[in-house]
Parts: C-alpha cells; sequence; structure tokens
C-alpha cells in the first residue's frame, strides 16, 4: 500500500491522547508562566500578601514544637517515676498539728503516716504487687573535715533507684548484705558529692553524719531526682541535697522520732516511713491496685495522713491535657493563616480589576472559562506555596533559637510542617476561587470596553 494511503488514515486512539494530553499540558505550562509574570510584576504587593502566609505558617510550627516540648517534659516527668509503680507519701494532717499544740506542759510527738505494718499487708494481700521500696527521710548536717552542707538523709532499699529509673555517675549503690548488716555506706548525689569533695574524688572517702562515718561507696546523676521528700515530714521546702543509706541503717541510728526547733519551741515526729513505690506486674491493673490501696490505708488510719500517686493516671491526663494544648495553639496559629488567606483574596480581587480588559482579550482571542479560572487560581497557589515553603523553613528555625538561647524543650514533629504547608496550599485553592470565578465571568465585550 502506498505512502499516502497511510498518511489520510485517522488517527489512532493513542495518538489523539497523546494529542490531548500534550495540549493541555502546554495550556497549563502557558497559564503557569503567565501567573508567575503577573506576580513579578507586583513585586512588592505579592510579597506583602505572601507575608500573611508566612507568619501563619511559621507561628503554627513553632507554636507546636513549644507545646510539644513543653508536654514531653511534663510526660517524662511521670515516665521516669515508672508506669507500673504507684507512689504512697506520708503527710501531715491539719487535725494532728493542731491538736499537739493544744494543752499543757511539754508537747507530745506527733505520729502520722506511713508504717511497717502498712506496707507489709499490702505486699501480702493485694495480688500483682511484686515489689516494694520503703523509703526515709531524715534532715542532717554531714561533714568531710571542714567541709560540711545540710542534706535529706534517704533510707531506701536497695533497688530504689531502678525503680525510679535513676542513674549513677560513679560507683554502685549499696548491697543486699550492707541493707542486712546496717552497713555504714552512703550515696551522695551530684550536689553532695561536689559541695564535700570539691578537689577529690569522693569514691572510697568517708563522710560523717552525727557521730558515725560512712563510706562513699556511689556518686548518683544530677538528673536522677524527683521530688522525693518534699513538703513531707522530715524535707524541707527548699529540697536540699540528698544522699542515700541502707533504711536499716536509718532507722538504727536515727530512730523514728525526730526533734525540731520551731518558733513556739521543740517540735517532735513519729513517723516510720515517708515513702513507698510499690511496683505491680501488670501495667493494665495499676489504675485498680492503687484503688486498692487507698482502701485498705483508710481502714487502718484514723486520720488521712498520706497521698497516693499513680504516674499512669497522671501520664494519661498530661497526655490529654497536652493535646487540648495542641490543638488551643493550632487554633490560635491558624488564625494567622486564615488572615493570610483573606490578604490573598483580597490581591486577587484587585487583580481581577486591574486586568479587566486583558481578560477581555484573551477571552475575545478564544481563551475559555476554565482558562481564566485556572490562571487566576494558579496565581493563588503560586502565592500560598511559596509564603507556605518561606513559613516552614522559619516555622523549623524558630524552635531551635528557643532552644539555644532560653534553654527550652521544643520538638518539631514531621506532622507539624507538612500539616502547616497543606493548609497554606489549601487556603490558596480556597480563597482564589472566587476571585478566579469572577473573573471568568466577565462579558468580554464589556472587559474590552473597560478602560
Amino acid at each position: 500500500m502506498n505512502e499516502w494511503v497511510f498518511d489520510s488514515l485517522p488517527p489512532a486512539p493513542e495518538s489523539r491522547q497523546r494529542d490531548r494530553r500534550s495540549r493541555f499540558g502546554w495550556r497549563i505550562s502557558q497559564i503557569t508562566r503567565l501567573g508567575v509574570k503577573s506576580i513579578f510584576s507586583h513585586g512588592l504587593r505579592s510579597m506583602l500578601t505572601v507575608l500573611g502566609i508566612v507568619i501563619g505558617v511559621a507561628a503554627v510550627i513553632a507554636m507546636l514544637a513549644v507545646s510539644e516540648g513543653a508536654s514531653f517534659e511534663a510526660q517524662q516527668q511521670f515516665r521516669d517515676l515508672g508506669a507500673n509503680n504507684i507512689l504512697v507519701k506520708s503527710v501531715k494532717p491539719v487535725a494532728v498539728e493542731e491538736s499537739s499544740r493544744l494543752g499543757f506542759g511539754p508537747p507530745q510527738a506527733i505520729v502520722y503516716g506511713l508504717t511497717h505494718a502498712d506496707i507489709q499487708t499490702i505486699s501480702d494481700t493485694i495480688p500483682g504487687v511484686s515489689n516494694v521500696i520503703s523509703s526515709r527521710i531524715v534532715k542532717k548536717n554531714i561533714w568531710n573535715l571542714g567541709n560540711s552542707m545540710n542534706v535529706d538523709v534517704v533510707g531506701t532499699a536497695v533497688d530504689y533507684p531502678t525503680s525510679r529509673n535513676y542513674g549513677l555517675r560513679d560507683g554502685r549503690f549499696f548491697s543486699e548484705s550492707e541493707m542486712r548488716d546496717h552497713g555504714n555506706v552512703v550515696v551522695l548525689s551530684q550536689e553532695a558529692a561536689d559541695a564535700l569533695f570539691p578537689f577529690e574524688n569522693p569514691l572510697g572517702q568517708s563522710v560523717r553524719i552525727d557521730s558515725d562515718y560512712y563510706d562513699v561507696v556511689g556518686i548518683m546523676e544530677s538528673e536522677g531526682f524527683s521530688n522525693l521528700g518534699q513538703n513531707q515530714a522530715g524535707a524541707s521546702n527548699s529540697a536540699p541535697a540528698r544522699v542515700f543509706i541502707p533504711l536499716t541503717a536509718s532507722r538504727s541510728r536515727f530512730g523514728e522520732t525526730t526533734t525540731r526547733q520551731t518558733a513556739g519551741g521543740m517540735e517532735s515526729e513519729t513517723v516510720e516511713l515517708h515513702e513507698a513505690v510499690i511496683q505491680v506486674d501488670n501495667q493494665e491493673t495499676v489504675i485498680n491496685v492503687g484503688e486498692v490501696i487507698d482502701q485498705i490505708l483508710q481502714r487502718r488510719h484514723k486520720n488521712v495522713d498520706y497521698t497516693i500517686e499513680i504516674p499512669l493516671a497522671l501520664l494519661r491526663q498530661a497526655e490529654e491535657s497536652a493535646l487540648r494544648d495542641q490543638i488551643v495553639a493550632g487554633a490560635i496559629a491558624g488564625i494567622s493563616l486564615l488572615v493570610g488567606g483573606i490578604g490573598i483574596m483580597n490581591i486577587m480581587l484587585a487583580s481581577v480589576t486591574e486586568r479587566t480588559r486583558e481578560i477581555g482579550i484573551r477571552r475575545a482571542l478564544g481563551a475559555r472559562k476554565s482558562d481564566i479560572i485556572t490562571q487566576f487560581l494558579v496565581e493563588a497557589v503560586i502565592l500560598s506555596a511559596v509564603g507556605g515553603l518561606i513559613g516552614v523553613v522559619l516555622g523549623i528555625t524558630i524552635p531551635f533559637f528557643i532552644s539555644t538561647f532560653w534553654g527550652m524543650t521544643t520538638i518539631v514533629t514531621p506532622v507539624a510542617p507538612i500539616l502547616a504547608f497543606s493548609i497554606s496550599a489549601m487556603i490558596g485553592v480556597i480563597f482564589g476561587i472566587y476571585p478566579s470565578i469572577r473573573a471568568a465571568d466577565m462579558d468580554p465585550v464589556e472587559a474590552l470596553r473597560h478602560e
């Protein structure tokens, strides 16, 4: 068959589809080129319009980063306490303190708080309790030659550090044999080690508490201390440095009654234990076990001289609070994006009015309504996308400076930049639709007459 016969045949369906795709791609590229040219022809106005989106996106990312960092710190405190732990603390009841001040003669010792019998009952009667770590706190002066400081001497068990996720900087914690033998061994906090041994290694040295000497066997990490003992008997509100000795040594050396000087005279307190960390096998039953512990202590105590803290429940509350904070922060920052979107709509409406004659000429030359809509929509999307990209970079940079210069914890999650940029692009589409439709609905004849 001759070659001209093939040329006279209609094009194949695949060829027609390729031609349509090619023409569509060419139209989009031309429309995009016109949109970019229009944006650059009004550079200052376009820059001010983009600025609203930049501020909105940056504000969303930065506020979410600060909120996420604060939430992480709060939740980490509860995680460090242990999700499988229940903390029971002794608290001086107001009724007991007031009653001790009544009457004549020397005041009687105030007796309150947790007892060894309470801990034994909890350990023996509640299924799922794997371990109980008891602690007692006594305020003492600790000495090394001429160096001294006031500390909280915490008498506790050998597995106290692991129960509270505390770490040792140097050395070790005391052993079971030292616990059993009422050993004179001590683990210093970082603060106590620096104050008592400013120029030498404390390990292998000894310190004096009252008239007894204790061998230093370990040093705790500086971040390994919580609010243990604050606002409790035997400890001050200023939370001084802490040192750790075996609970058996604390009972035999210091007894269970402490006396201190007050404005009204001498005050004596008898507290067997200041705190107990109760470890539960199954995390799912922690809250239920906490309720059972409360019931047991209510039956055994005349006054409410204890508090129960469940880190798992507090962690869940912190997570819920963090979610609410992030929603509020995102909503507040989203207002900036809304203002930026209104700015885009305003600039696009002004552009439509200025380019009325141009629109009329394009329509007269055969441009369809869809072409006009696409052109103005592309301009709006370009403005919002450029603003979104700049805002993402700025939003990631701001938390870095906050952490560097103010020491705050900030966390930029991958979701925040993606979400902020997506919203900015969506705003460009939403707020660009009306000006685009308005431009496309112009009567070509009237547009050509426009001066």
